[in-house]
């Protein structure tokens, strides 16, 4: 099970980005775009210490979860929708 104990706010804000767009469009998420040209980029220092955790790979342009990263967003979805039932 991937580990996300002691990740950044920044690091964590990649995974809530993504489950933003999960659960807005109902379609599993692979990747998200690291730098979209308008300004809003995720930032260098979260997409290299998601990769360090073996979370991501990135190439400048886009963020690919590696199957580690899709088990820890799955979870990340799951425990939003979750906070529903509370």
């Amino acid at each position: 099970m991937a580990d996300l104990s002691g990740l950044s706010d920044e690091a964590l804000a990649v995974f809530a980005f993504a489950a933003y767009h999960q659960l807005a469009t109902g379609r599993r998420i692979l990747s998200v775009v690291q730098k979209d040209g308008a300004g809003h980029r995720a930032s260098t220092a979260a997409v290299d210490e998601l990769d360090g955790r073996g979370l991501v790979r990135a190439d400048g342009r886009e963020i690919v979860f590696t199957p580690a990263g899709e088990e820890a967003l799955e979870r990340v979805v799951a425990a939003i929708r979750g906070a529903r039932k509370t």
